[in-house]
């Protein structure tokens, strides 16, 4: 157990000095606006594509050999990126002087990891548990406390004018969500296929190949869809997307044959959720500053990681509890777990909707002559 925690708490440090400096990075070698905007767009469909890599990877893992290589794949690419870095990668902006706001970040790390936890652990304590309880509440009060802070502080860890604006704030729960559904994709279908359907590791990987497959086809597209569209369109019509893919897994059952709705929700999810990550990233670092460029990627990559944390926590919540008040009725197990599993769906997919008639409202156009 200590051993996972802090495995993964060194990955979490590594990504979260990794993905701001690279998103500043790209303000440096994409200057032009239209360039920028450009790779903001690509680079908001990469974290979805690496999860989704690593989904259908990891079935054929688990069935060639031990699971255990799944873990080899990341450590390759990382050495292959540290071989190229020399090469390949700018000096980057210039450094400024200035201080950490050690407490800041104290305040924060420690808030978020307190929510999460709390989050994971509720569906199977109860949310009245103790140690629920606690975690929630405790992490509540640390990220009110960080919000006080950073008010006291000459040299905010994150200013808080940066989330003051509309824009900002539906493309960060863009991320939110788009994340967050990804994720509860992967967990809640993994499980309706092999504890419902029967399927085997390597089947359930090959059952999201249609998934992966519209993921990437879409990320090559959603570019130049941003840059003759504007964001907002692509948002809006990207969260509705994911909205229909969730109604269609809403109506699945314990018969509910592959080609059907299953097959057109891994269809239309991806895709939308392609065009969600694309415009929300445009969106969230749209007039952003060269010196701020590495703050927003943070801000994004907070979102892009606290979605699946808390999303996933409240819908496989919703998904037990309706499945215990079925089985209290009598009806069967597979049953009931289908029926849980579509009523979780089914509550994604109006959040879904819900975020895109926010989008439609407050993401307006700059100017008359601007785009969204």
């Amino acid at each position: 157990m200590w051993t996972l925690l802090a495995a993964r708490f060194i990955q979490g440090a590594g990504a979260a000095l990794a993905v701001p400096a690279a998103m500043a990075l790209v303000s440096v070698i994409h200057q032009e606006p239209a360039r920028y905007a450009r790779a903001m767009a690509f680079w908001g469909g990469l974290a979805a594509s690496g999860g989704t890599a690593g989904m259908l990877l990891s079935g054929v893992v688990a069935s060639w050999n031990s699971w255990r290589w799944a873990f080899a794949l990341p450590v390759a690419v990382a050495i292959l990126a540290l071989a190229a870095s020399p090469r390949l990668i700018p000096e980057g902006p210039a450094r400024r002087g200035g201080q950490l706001d050690v407490v800041g970040a104290f305040l924060v790390t420690a808030g978020i990891a307190l929510l999460s936890y709390g989050l994971v652990e509720a569906p199977e304590r109860g949310w009245a548990s103790p140690v629920a309880l606690t975690a929630l509440v405790g992490g509540a009060a640390l990220l009110l406390g960080f919000l006080f802070a950073e008010t006291r502080v000459t040299q905010p860890l994150l200013p808080l004018s940066f989330l003051a604006s509309p824009r900002k704030a539906v493309a960060l729960s863009a991320v939110f969500l788009g994340a967050a559904g990804i994720t509860t994709i992967f967990f809640m279908l993994a499980l309706y296929f092999q504890q419902v359907q029967g399927y085997s590791a390597l089947k359930t990987s090959a059952a999201f190949v249609p998934f992966g497959l519209t993921l990437v086809a879409s990320g090559l597209c959603v570019g130049r869809l941003v840059q003759r569209l504007g964001p907002r369109a692509v948002l809006v019509t990207g969260l509705s997307l994911c909205g229909l893919g969730l109604a269609a897994l809403s109506t699945v059952h314990t018969n509910s044959p592959y080609i059907g709705a299953v097959l057109i929700a891994l269809v239309l999810f991806p895709a939308g959720a392609a065009l969600v990550f694309a415009g929300s990233t445009v969106a969230a670092t749209a007039d952003v500053p060269q010196k701020q460029a590495g703050l927003a990627g943070a801000v994004v990559n907070t979102a892009l990681e606290a979605g699946p944390a808390v999303g996933l926590a409240v819908l496989v919540t919703l998904a037990a509890g309706h499945t215990a008040a079925l089985e209290r009725t009598g009806t069967s197990q597979a049953s009931a777990q289908s029926a849980g599993y579509g009523f979780a769906f089914a509550i994604a997919a109006v959040t879904f909707v819900v975020a895109a008639v926010c989008a439609i409202f407050l993401l307006r156009p700059r100017s008359p002559q601007g785009r969204a």
